[in-house]
Parts: C-alpha cells; structure tokens; sequence
C-alpha cells in the first residue's frame, strides 16, 4: 500500500511523514524530490530548461511510479509519500500506473488554514547570503493560489483532508495513521489496468450526437483524450469487445453490432509495445441517450462531443490521425487499413 501526502509547501509533508513511519509498522518514506534532484544527471540541460517543474516531465512522472513500485516490491508493507500532485491528470497518471501494478493508494491532504499557511512560509528561516532560499521562499507564495484553485475543483473531494493548522508533524502523523488504520483515508477508486507486457488488441468505438459531432472521453488511467473502448480479453471478438467497453464507460447499451472503420496497426513505442486497434461505427445518439451517459465514473475523468477540428488540439497525432481516416471511411461507407495512421488501402 501506498500512503500519498499532498499539499502545498508550509502543510507540514515531510515533517509528518517522518513521523509516520514511526507510528505504522513496516512502513518506509520514500520522497520524490530524490528524482527531481537526478534529473540534472539524466537530461540535457537544454530539455531540463523547456519546464519549470520537474513535474512536467513525463521522465519525472514514470520514474516515481516505477520507483515506488520497485520499493514496495522490494520492502514490502506501507510506503509513505510525501509529495505534492496539483494537476488532477498527473495525479490519475501516478495513481493508475501504481494501481495498474496492483499496488492501493490512500490519499491524504494536508490542508492548514491559508492564513496559517503565510505564516509559516513568511517564518522561513533565510539567511541574508542565501538568495536561493528566499526564491524558494517566494515560489511557495506563488504556489499558494495554484494549490487553492486545485482544492476547489479537485483535491478536497479526492483525498482525505486534514487541517493541519493547530497540529504539530506528530500530532498530523498521528491523524494520518488513524485515517489509514480505520479506512477513513479509503482506497482510492481508480481502475487497475495492468500495463501490457506484448503488443495489444483494442477497441473503440465512435459515438456521434444529433450534431455530428464525435464523443471522446478522458480516462483517468492514463493521460490524454481517447474514444470510448479499451483492450480486447482473450477470445472476444473485437466489435463486441467495443460494445462492451462502451456498455461499461458510457451505460450505453448498443444494439447492433458496430460498423468497422479503420483497422490500425500502432507500432511500439518503448515503454509502449503497440498492437493493433479497431475503429468501430457506433452511430448517433439522440438527446436522451446523451443525457443518460454515466460519465464520468471511476475510469473516466470527463467526457465531451467535439468537432474534428477540437479533436485534433485534443488527441495525441497517432490517435487524431486514426479519427480522422475514420470519418473519411465513414463518409465513403468503406473500411481502410492503416498503418501508424497512415492509409495503405483505399
């Protein structure tokens, strides 16, 4: 199990963390700042100087997943993580690559009152030779109001929260352990989709409203947009592989079975192996059925009717490539072969 702490700078993360693997037994801090500071080590600087967060790069985010699964792999029992996640999607990548290794994570936040938030980073001791801590010190006043906005329109419903304003790191350690000890700080609901270990078979399906328009959902296992489906399960076929990702994301029942589009071969991309994927007709839906959508649900962040043109700013290149011959093969009434995206018939 992992134990995530989040918060903005002046929480009391690290402090409280430390006191945590005191208080629960079997359990090891592991902090991702260690894979910020490697970074410099690993990427040229002129890569290091595109971002202003360590964050932002995917590197960042794949090796704190993989790190923390080899440390749980390797100690077993609680790894405790102190570490602040503002961005909802870096949070659904992070969660469900841990998830997808079969390893529950347990969200805690902790959230001092804003006023004694200043305070404490305001009562950071800055030496007058050190100008670098007072930049730090002026980059957790700047965070304070990205780390609100977050609260409001994700974090509190997310985690668990506690107000860490009167509390002293043990005292916060001690209502950690006691969330995590009586499930208060639940598991978080995040579909476990094991990473592939050989080139994949998958299904989509393409959904239409009474303006034409494609539906596209943001699943919160991996990041970016994508159309209604998922891998085909040994033995199915993929058109009702289609049908039943949809029934499953959507509660959309189909009652057909789905026209093919576009058979595409995606080739690997490490750490990706690639596979082939299918494009199916699901035709339109009419308002009620729409408005019938269970979207959003534990696999599934958002979901939107989008023109081709949103699509293309939405979808990665291979991905709005595939949709794109779709449409075209939908309007010739005619499948196409493709492959990385590219039509090699019709």
């Amino acid at each position: 199990m992992i134990v995530w702490i989040n918060g903005t700078f002046g929480a009391g993360k690290t402090s409280a963390a430390r006191e945590l693997i005191e208080l629960i037994p079997n359990s090891t801090l592991f902090d991702p700042e260690v894979i910020g500071g490697a970074l410099p080590h690993l990427l040229p600087s002129k890569r290091l100087d595109e971002v202003s967060d360590y964050q932002d790069l995917p590197i960042w985010r794949r090796l704190v997943i993989d790190t923390a699964a080899a440390l749980h792999a390797e100690v077993g029992g609680i790894i405790v993580v102190p570490m602040t996640l503002l961005r909802q999607e870096y949070r659904d990548e992070i969660f469900g690559g841990l998830a997808a290794r079969r390893i529950p994570v347990r969200h805690v936040l902790l959230a001092p009152d804003e006023t004694i938030l200043r305070e404490r980073i305001s009562a950071r001791d800055v030496p007058p030779d050190l100008p670098g801590d007072l930049r730090v010190r002026q980059w957790s006043f700047d965070h304070i109001e990205p780390y609100l906005a977050a609260r409001a329109a994700w974090l509190d419903a997310d985690a668990h929260r506690i107000d860490t304003s009167a509390l002293t790191p043990y005292g916060t350690a001690e209502r950690v352990a006691e969330a995590v000890r009586t499930d208060t700080a639940s598991v978080c609901d995040i579909v476990q989709t094991p990473e592939p270990t050989s080139e994949t078979l998958a299904a989509g399906v393409l959904l239409f409203d009474e303006h034409d328009r494609v539906l596209l959902v943001d699943p919160t296992y991996k990041a970016g947009w994508e159309f209604p489906g998922g891998v085909v399960e040994p033995g199915e076929a993929p058109a009702r592989a289609g049908v039943r990702e949809v029934a499953e994301e959507t509660g959309i029942q189909l009652a057909h079975t789905p026209r093919l589009l576009v058979a595409d071969w995606e080739a690997p991309q490490p750490p990706g192996y690639g596979g082939m994927r299918f494009l199916f007709d699901g035709g339109h839906l009419d308002g009620d059925e729409a408005r019938r959508m269970l979207l959003p649900g534990p696999e599934l962040r958002g979901w939107r009717f989008v023109t081709e043109q949103e699509a293309a700013e939405l979808l990665p290149a291979v991905r709005y490539e595939r949709l794109r011959w779709a449409l075209r093969a939908r309007e010739r009434g005619a499948s196409l072969y493709l492959e990385a995206g590219v039509p090699l018939s019709g």
